[in-house]
């Protein structure tokens, strides 16, 4: 038989894109602009799956869908909504929303997500605590914001492992947080390490804990970082930075739900959620024999990229205003940004991606007594004119570094890392297939996704390019459509 969509929004124009799309892919449909109306339907037993704006003008979806799932428990409810935050997202999976889809929406995602609503009715629904539901753990508006919002919603109930991938400063903690704060474990501790910072001779002890004797100076028995996660969720940031001997231990933890402190020999059971993080490409350090690619695998079971600041600018202005509320919160002086200044925002690259903007704000909050942030004062903080590409870090133009003494001082600074100590072997690859993911993103960014044009820019032909998008994964630009 044929599925009866019941729809309701009080905007006519997309009453009528969705009565004519859903209509042409084969179901019966029935409008409605009003939230009274879909409840005397839905009461009535009519409709096999719901579509309905948040807002409406008589009641609020969210209002009316616990009296849906309490007359109806298998009727699958999208919701959709322009208000598109994080909370939006986590509130409709509370309620016992199917899905959420922000506007503007892609019709074909759409039409699949019914497809599969349809197909597997029954979802049990997250619960969260009402007390939670005014914090805004994470900023933007943006269609990939969205898309991370919607991954989260779905995984809040869940304890797969994540793996997050991001340049620094894209909030790969943050997110991880959000996961934890607002899942089935936020009653457990959040317990965060980042490999990067921890001698790597300590950090098996670090994470496992060690027995009293097991090595030099271990004069008391000392509690992992495992331990301290029990029933919680345990941040491993910068795991490609974890050695061997450590990747192969954390390995057994995920296989069997078990671990031994350094010097210990009892095997220890563990309850905890993992989440990795990353900036690195783990698929080039397995080429290089430094990660194991059984742990990868155990690990990227829900792979969830992040994109870069420069790859969401519209999100800009309400990442200004939390970072202004926060750091008014703390004492500090309001401030305005003119248009101007914003637009100027809106066209660097930020290197240092939301990590660098939120240093920005509250260094020009606590410095200049301006009560009106100008494009000249954003001028001078970021030491340059805006070139003409987004992609382009500010500064090239007056005098600071070329990109072989940029390189040349990166290599420097890798070198000194290692002590009297050298490198890993294939350096000279790794170094070129590092170079290669930046280089082939800003072209495609400059390009707007065009890959005949990215190819010209590059001097690379059509083909080879596109097998290095595969290869290195890199995320090609593409402009937003929706309904």
């Amino acid at each position: 038989m044929t599925a009866t969509i019941l729809v309701a929004d009080d905007d006519a124009a997309i009453r009528t894109v969705l009565n004519q799309a859903l209509t042409r892919a084969g179901y019966e449909v029935r409008i409605t602009s009003n939230a009274a109306t879909l409840w005397r339907w839905i009461s009535a037993g009519e409709g096999d799956l719901v579509v309905t704006d948040v807002i409406m003008p008589d009641e609020n979806a969210f209002d009316l869908l616990p009296r849906i799932k309490k007359a109806r428990p298998d009727l699958p409810v999208l919701v959709m909504s322009a208000q598109n935050t994080f909370m939006t997202a986590i509130k409709a999976s509370e309620k016992g929303a199917y899905d959420y889809l922000p506007k503007p929406f892609d019709l074909t995602e759409l039409i699949a997500i019914i497809g599969r609503a349809l197909a597997e009715p029954k979802r049990k629904p997250a619960r969260l605590d009402d007390d939670m539901q005014d914090g805004m753990p994470l900023v933007g508006r943006s269609a990939a914001m969205q898309e991370i919002y919607r991954v989260l919603a779905r995984l809040m109930q869940t304890d797969l492992t994540l793996m997050i991938t991001g340049e620094s400063g894209t909030g790969k903690e943050l997110v991880a947080r959000a996961l934890h704060d607002y899942g089935k474990r936020r009653n457990g501790p959040f317990v965060a390490i980042n490999m990067a910072a921890i001698p790597r001779d300590l950090i098996e002890s670090e994470l496992f804990g060690h027995e009293k004797g097991a090595f030099t100076g271990a004069q008391n028995r000392s509690t992992g970082r495992f331990e301290q996660a029990e029933g919680g969720t345990l941040f491993l940031d910068e795991i490609g930075d974890m050695p061997m001997d450590a990747q192969t231990r954390l390995l057994r933890v995920l296989q069997q739900g078990e671990y031994t402190t350094v010097g210990g020999r009892t095997p220890i059971r563990t309850d905890v959620r993992i989440v990795a993080a990353t900036n690195k490409d783990l698929k080039h350090l397995i080429n290089q024999g430094l990660f194991r690619e059984d742990l990868y695998y155990r690990l990227n079971v829900v792979p969830l990229r992040l994109p870069p600041l420069r790859d969401r600018a519209e999100d800009i202005p309400d990442l200004v205003r939390h970072f202004m509320q926060m750091a008014e919160k703390e004492g500090l002086d309001g401030k305005r940004f003119d248009t101007e200044a914003l637009d100027l925002m809106k066209a660097y690259a930020w290197p240092g991606n939301v990590r660098e903007l939120e240093n920005l704000v509250r260094r020009l909050m606590a410095l200049y007594p301006q009560e009106v942030m100008s494009r000249e004062i954003i001028e001078s903080e970021l030491r340059s004119d805006v070139p003409d590409s987004p992609i382009d870090k500010m500064g090239t133009r007056n005098g600071s570094l070329t990109i072989a003494q940029a390189v040349e001082e990166n290599m420097r600074t890798y070198f000194a890392s290692f002590g009297d100590n050298l490198p890993p072997p294939g350096l000279y690859d790794r170094v070129l297939t590092e170079l290669e993911y930046p280089l082939i993103l800003a072209a495609l960014t400059a390009t707007r996704g065009n890959q005949i044009k990215a190819a010209d820019l590059l001097g690379l032909n059509r083909n080879t390019l596109r097998k290095k998008i595969r290869e290195l994964g890199v995320s090609v630009y593409r402009s937003s459509r929706g309904a």
